[in-house]
């Protein structure tokens, strides 16, 4: 059983999740009807937000759970807990001003970066 993984998983999607409504919110209120993905800036900026959170969910769910099974489950849960917070700062920083991105989205980085780490040098160390 992994819960903390687990819950770091369920927040992880319930923030893409609401990076996918946010951009449904900005296309309903600047007129972009789909596939549409050019509009006024509040509305690109949302629809980055969306599209790099769902780039680096695809590398940091695995990261997660590799984690969960080489190193522990608490460990996975913290680095997808960090994942978590450094996505939510970036997303609310990116919205703000693009420009204040950077620190959030460093965190999610070496979050995902130490989850990966860490498993490659478990899974190393069971080599035989």
């Amino acid at each position: 059983m992994y819960p903390y993984a687990s819950l770091a998983t369920i927040a992880c999607v319930a923030l893409y999740n609401a990076t996918v409504l946010g951009v449904g919110a900005a296309r309903r209120k600047h007129g972009v009807s789909a596939p549409a993905t050019d509009g006024p800036p509040d509305f690109q900026v949302r629809l980055r937000v969306q599209m790099n959170t769902l780039e680096q969910l695809a590398v940091a769910l695995p990261a997660i759970w590799l984690c969960a099974i080489w190193v522990g489950d608490g460990w996975a849960g913290l680095g997808g807990g960090a994942w978590f917070v450094g996505r939510a700062l970036y997303a609310r920083a990116y919205v703000a001003a693009p420009s204040k991105r950077g620190p959030g989205f460093i965190l999610a980085m070496l979050a995902t970066t130490a989850m990966l780490l860490a498993a490659t040098l478990a899974a190393i160390a069971h080599l035989n």
